[in-house]
């Protein structure tokens, strides 16, 4: 069991995809509140009021057509290990960073709780952890 708290009144990051699957950008299971969002679905007070916007790569070229204005918390996940035009696409909307998916997210997470003030708790890893973990 996990516990999650969230400071009050505070918004889900607003996670950017035109993918199906249910874990476009490869971070769940997550405690932190997300809001999954179509490119050309959300809306313009949910960009400016989302803690951190986190944009699919492949969504790009949608999201762009909307003319959203620059803002601090932009941050593009990329499928494709070898794309290294996704850093002139990241520049020109102003994103904090680009990620890959696939590999250690633990940036990201950390990223996610912060701009949320999420606070997670693992209970499991606490009360069963393994003998080699060091202590809490």
């Amino acid at each position: 069991m996990s516990i999650a708290k969230v400071r009050d009144g505070a918004q889900p990051v607003l996670v950017i995809s035109d993918r199906c699957d249910g874990d476009p950008i490869g971070i769940l299971p997550c405690p932190v509140p997300l809001r999954y969002a179509l490119p050309h679905r959300f809306c313009p007070e949910e960009y400016q009021q989302a803690p951190l916007i986190v944009l699919d790569d492949p969504s790009y070229a949608d999201f762009v057509l909307r003319r959203m204005p620059l803002r601090p918390g932009l941050i593009i996940v990329l499928a494709d290990p070898d794309d290294a035009s996704v850093y002139p696409r990241a520049a020109a909307i102003g994103a904090e960073a680009v990620l890959r998916t696939g590999g250690d997210v633990s940036w990201l997470r950390l990223r996610l709780h912060e701009a949320t003030g999420c606070q997670y708790v693992p209970w499991g890893a606490l009360l069963t952890g393994s003998r080699n973990a060091p202590p809490p």
